[in-house]
């Protein structure tokens, strides 16, 4: 009698764990996919205005892997399509806010990338015959669905600015029928703030101004940019996030100039440039603070300038290709947290799902203090914390060392007692002998 009295109430504390902390996963319960949405970099830029000085395009990137519910899941790309469409956001030729004016894109894109757009069409630096619009059809890859170059602004049809625009995200058979759908962020900002340091009266004024500058300035030789408008920074500045593979003519990367000008310059931070106060785009709950926590990982200006330099004064970093990794700060202890030379956003763990599938894009790991960030961990698990996380029911996690006999006996098999984090894809849960197959060896936290 015993016994049975603390077999009910084990069970009945992990239900009430659950109801109590929103953590139920039953809204996946018999659906047959699931599908995890993420943007590649958790921040894109652009221009505000395309003609005087540009530094990048309208151009966001957004991936998406299918799972098959299952025992075990299963990762799909044949037999169904992933489409997309920014929510109240339908073209970008027409878009402006107050100095903004996103259609010289268009405009001038022939002279500053070599190619002729439709409008409200975007540059492909992967795929160069694919021109994705503001909805379509995502492309197949290996593992996943993916669309490049989706030209937004952060300006929605009602005229709202918004730099945390959404996307969504639905599966179909190959009959058109609608299998899945979520949603995902598709963040873009105009907000780089020269104007606090180069002066001017509009947008076109400050750009024409740090030109007049470029000009003037000895140390760079002669040159005649404010008479050569509109004019790519990456022209003479390589920038490997524009697909270029070196420092190019002026023998410095764009990230070592511009980060190394600006670094003597007093009271500039980060985030008058990446981008904005108002954006603020680092918004993980875990790694952000008030100042957006950058330092924390990137080094000031100075060290992001200086690692790019050869040496024996730098590392010869490439910047977008050679950046801080999670190991930097988590234990090397835990499998699968040291990416190697492979950038988080790129990298693959449990499953051969993304690390972005579980976690969300770099910049905005969940938690994040957007809810457009959050919204496929809650919809599927009830709670925003990283898909398969004990904290998505257990405030405490497992701690690091969970009781498996417990943890079997609620969770796991087919006659498991609740639904946890893991049953978003799995349908049945294995005796967890071989925690090397379990993501990060079963060492959950309260994240």
């Amino acid at each position: 009698m015993k016994i049975l009295f603390v077999i009910l109430i084990v069970a009945a504390s992990f239900l009430l764990l659950s109801c109590a902390t929103g953590g139920s996963t039953s809204a996946t319960a018999g659906k047959a996919y699931v599908v995890f949405a993420w943007n590649d970099l958790g921040m894109h830029c652009l221009n505000p205005t395309y003609d005087t000085a540009v530094l990048l395009p309208p151009y966001n990137t957004v991936w998406a892997q299918v799972i098959k519910r299952g025992n075990p899941p299963q990762v799909v790309t044949t037999g169904i399509s992933v489409e997309y469409r920014i929510i109240n956001n339908t073209a970008s030729y027409t878009k402006t806010y107050g100095d903004s004016k996103f259609g010289q894109f268009w405009d001038n894109c022939l002279a500053l990338f070599g190619v002729s757009l439709a409008h409200d069409k975007g540059l492909n630096l992967e795929d160069p015959l694919i021109h994705n619009g503001l909805s379509g059809a995502m492309v197949a890859k290996i593992d996943h669905f993916q669309v490049n170059g989706i030209p937004v602004t952060p300006v929605d049809d009602a005229g709202k600015w918004n730099p945390y625009q959404v996307a969504e995200i639905t599966v179909k058979d190959g009959a058109g029928k609608t299998l899945e759908q979520t949603k995902a962020m598709v963040p873009t900002s105009d907000e780089i703030n020269c104007f606090r340091c180069h002066g001017g009266a509009n947008a076109t004024e400050t750009f024409t101004n740090i030109l007049t500058s470029h000009d003037a300035d000895l140390k760079t030789g002669p040159t005649t940019l404010e008479t050569s408008t509109p004019v790519l920074c990456a022209e003479c500045h390589g920038s490997p996030a524009l697909g270029t593979s070196g420092p190019g003519t002026s023998k410095k990367y764009l990230s070592q100039a511009i980060h190394g000008f600006h670094a003597a310059k007093p009271g500039v931070t980060c985030y008058h440039c990446h981008p904005g106060p108002s954006t603020q785009c680092s918004r993980s709950l875990r790694h952000t603070a008030a100042d957006g926590n950058c330092i924390a990982c990137h080094g000031d200006m100075a060290n992001v300038a200086s690692s790019i330099d050869p040496p024996p004064t730098g590392t010869s970093r490439i910047p977008w290709v050679n950046e801080p990794k999670c190991v930097d700060c988590h234990s090397a202890a835990i499998p699968q947290v040291d990416t190697g030379i492979t950038l988080y956003r790129n990298d693959q763990g449990h499953g051969n799902l993304y690390c972005a599938a579980c976690h969300q894009s770099p910049h905005a790991m969940i938690p994040s203090r957007q809810d457009a960030d959050n919204y496929q961990a809650v919809s599927y698990q009830g709670s925003p914390k990283s898909i398969g996380s004990c904290g998505a029911c257990h405030p405490e996690g497992s701690k690091g060392s969970p009781n498996f006999g417990d943890f079997v006996e609620a969770h796991g098999g087919t006659g498991y007692e609740e639904a946890n984090a893991c049953h978003v894809c799995h349908t049945v849960i294995p005796t967890p002998v071989d925690t090397a197959k379990w993501p990060h060896q079963f060492q959950w936290k309260n994240r």
